[in-house]
């Protein structure tokens, strides 16, 4: 039978493996506990340009809802005083549905764009600055030729 690999090669290489990974395990086991350091609470990390854009398409998305909601409750309220002729009473509610809906589709538009604008600019502008940050060292004074 032929091998891919010769039988010493094999050998040689499961010793070290297992030398590999006796040291390992020797070198993360602690005998000692480690001293109690009291830490402050951890920082919230800044967003992220794409949390920014996922945030903000989030933004659109809640405002689109609520405002489908209102809608959908000034439509049904409307078409139940329809039903019972109360015909003042189902344009008002037709409107108010259609007045609340225009507002929170409006405001969530609003933040949604806001926050993708800035990740996206966020975005681009880490593509086009890193790296080339300024130098704060003066040059020398008498350049050596």
């Amino acid at each position: 039978m032929r091998h891919a690999f010769p039988t010493p090669f094999i050998a040689l290489l499961t010793l070290a493996f297992a030398i590999s990974s006796e040291n390992t395990h020797a070198q993360s086991t602690q005998t000692t506990p480690p001293p109690a350091q009291t830490q402050a609470p951890p920082q919230p990390q800044p967003r992220t340009p794409g949390g920014d854009v996922g945030s903000g398409a989030g933004d659109i998305g809640k405002g689109t809802a609520k405002g489908t909601g209102a809608a959908a409750e000034g439509v049904g309220k409307g078409a139940g005083d329809l039903v019972t002729l109360h015909p003042l009473d189902a344009a008002g509610n037709v409107g108010k549905g259609a007045g609340v809906a225009g507002k929170d589709v409006g405001v969530g538009a609003a933040k949604g764009t806001g926050k993708v604008a800035k990740g996206t600019g966020r975005g681009i502008g880490k593509i086009f600055h890193h790296g080339h940050h300024d130098d704060a060292s003066p040059l020398p004074s008498n350049p050596q030729s």
